[in-house]
């Protein structure tokens, strides 16, 4: 280096995820990039009058590692969550879901929603036959209420809102969609996959400022996974008013993190253009830092709602279920491969949903074709990876397609319950595989898929990742323990490898020279605790482009 470096970081072990010097004393930092790791007494020698020198022991930091990477993420519904919305847990029950409402609406106008989420899927299930939109009609008071559910492909409203969005109980269904009726054909509020999107606009219609709106949702939102040590996202379904807020906030230099954007090709359960328009506008918003490389795909819906495509039948609960009944696609294979083959040619890589190893089988076909007469072009990513039939492990690595994991969704919960009534034992047995997909030469990347999740904090996900347990400790037991990873794999699934996932991987994801200093420190060394503890872990500074974006208040 011919000029002093601008920062050293310096006073604990450094993993920096990168396989040539996995561990470091330290590093030095120019010009918002890696200029050189290693030995502390070498770095030190790099310092001038001028530098910034950051001893990490010296704010309670034990470690150092690159700054995270969360490849499924959804910013702009997280981040409204958080500044305007009531928050629901998943383990809230019935009672105490409706006591929220019940206090959030005593704040409110008579025409204003109550809007808000999560609602655990076993709640949803008992919606469906019981007469519990009266409890919630007299909770909110009378007023329109739209609440999501944990997968956020469902909802759950009042009668009101049913009013505005012009439902009735002779209203049709929408295409790929389903205003959920119980045994008598009277409406329980409840909305499958595209009948959400109907609720959504009707709601969205109450609110005066939506662009102001989304500019506070999304910059609450980057503060947010900034605390979690995250400097790398990828928005797993962003719509031209989150492109719009991105850009404006990086054109102000208040972007504190890379966004790669998934833009969705078919109406999704958010309201804005898809498809076309979209893909006409985006390229208007790219910045350094807001990279719209993606479309997202949804090839099917969620097994507790029995919306995913299953390659066997799901359970049957009765006379009134077809015993034979694998959920339905929503794309043909010869659809799909043409929207694929058209993207390619735009330069577009895909994320695919894929929530049952039927929709899994359709992807990895579809690609396969795709990548015969596209080359090794185009970046896939297939969502969730919660169901794999052994046939198709092998095909991730063969056709380099990543797996797009968020591990604490599918950690031991009440949604997991949800799903084990819906799908076979012996694919339940195979729930989840980690550790097989790794074996087979498959690139695993992990997320958060929040607001799913209360937050998106990918220590818990990477925790459970290691444990297979569940970190709150509210379910017992271990999922498909055999598919547990190593500590080192987990956090490279957190870093190195959705960088890699996004297209980022020679801009960040590790700490070598060269790269970006996106860094955070932490409480504990994820190498050396408790695997229990990794869960806990506690961020104490974020840098992003060798900038500290976060600091914890002790």
């Amino acid at each position: 280096m011919d000029t002093p470096a601008d920062l050293v970081v310096t006073g604990t072990t450094v993993h920096t995820l990168d396989p040539q010097t996995p561990t470091a004393e330290a590093f030095a930092v120019t010009g918002g990039r890696i200029a050189a790791v290693g030995a502390a007494d070498d770095i030190a020698a790099l310092a001038g009058p001028r530098t910034e020198v950051l001893d990490a022991a010296a704010i309670g930091g034990r470690a150092v590692v690159p700054g995270l990477a969360d490849v499924h993420i959804h910013l702009g519904l997280g981040g409204t969550q958080a500044v305007y919305e009531l928050i629901v847990v998943p383990t809230d029950s019935l009672d105490t879901v409706l006591d929220k409402v019940r206090e959030r609406a005593g704040g409110l106008g008579p025409d204003e929603w109550v809007v808000g989420g999560v609602v655990a899927s076993p709640i949803i299930d008992v919606l469906c036959e019981k007469r519990a939109i009266e409890r919630l009609d007299e909770a909110a008071g009378g007023r329109a209420v739209v609440l999501r559910d944990e997968s956020l492909h469902n909802r759950w409203v009042s009668s009101r809102a049913l009013e505005l969005m012009g439902v009735t109980e002779s209203t049709p269904d929408p295409d790929d969609g389903k205003y959920v009726r119980d045994s008598e054909g009277r409406l329980t509020g409840v909305l499958v996959e595209q009948a959400s999107v109907v609720g959504e606009e009707a709601m969205q219609a109450s609110i005066i400022d939506l662009p102001g709106r989304h500019r506070v949702a999304y910059h609450r939102a980057l503060e947010i996974v900034n605390s979690f040590g995250i400097t790398a996202a990828q928005d797993a379904a962003l719509l031209e008013y989150g492109l719009a807020a991105l850009a404006e906030l990086d054109d102000a230099g208040a972007l504190s993190a890379r966004v790669v954007g998934s833009l969705p090709v078919r109406p999704f359960l958010d309201v804005g253009p898809t498809g076309d328009p979209l893909l006409a506008a985006a390229p208007g918003y790219r910045r350094e830092r807001v990279r719209p490389d993606f479309v997202k795909l949804f090839l099917d819906g969620v097994p507790m709602t029995r919306t995913a495509l299953m390659l066997g039948p799901y359970r049957c609960h009765g006379d009134h279920e077809d015993p034979a009944y694998r959920g339905e696609p929503f794309w043909s294979h010869d659809d799909l491969v043409g929207e694929l083959r058209r993207c390619a040619d735009l330069g577009l890589g895909a994320k695919l949903h894929c929530a049952g190893d039927g929709a899994m089988r359709m992807a990895l076909d579809a690609i396969e074709q795709v990548r015969t007469s596209h080359g090794t072009g185009p970046r896939y990513q297939i969502a969730h990876v919660l169901f794999i039939d052994e046939v198709d492990l092998p095909r991730f690595a063969a056709l380099d397609v990543v797996a797009d994991a968020a591990p604490y969704i599918w950690s031991p919960s009440p949604m997991v319950d949800s799903i084990a009534k819906q799908v076979a034992e012996s694919t339940m047995l195979r729930i989840w595989p980690f550790r097989d997909l790794i074996e087979s030469g498959a690139l695993i990347a992990a997320g958060s898929d929040w607001p799913n999740v209360p937050l998106p904090n990918a220590w818990l996900g990477l925790g459970t990742m290691v444990t297979r347990s569940d970190p709150d400790g509210f379910s017992p037991g271990r999922l498909n323990g055999a598919q547990a990873l190593l500590v080192e794999q987990a956090l490279a699934a957190f870093t190195r490898n959705p960088a890699v996932a996004m297209g980022l991987g020679d801009i960040t994801g590790a700490l070598r020279p060269g790269l970006s200093a996106d860094f955070a420190v932490l409480d504990r060394d994820p190498f050396t605790v408790d695997p229990d503890e990794i869960a806990r872990t506690v961020v104490a500074q974020t840098w992003f482009e060798g900038r500290r974006v976060y600091e914890h208040a002790l």
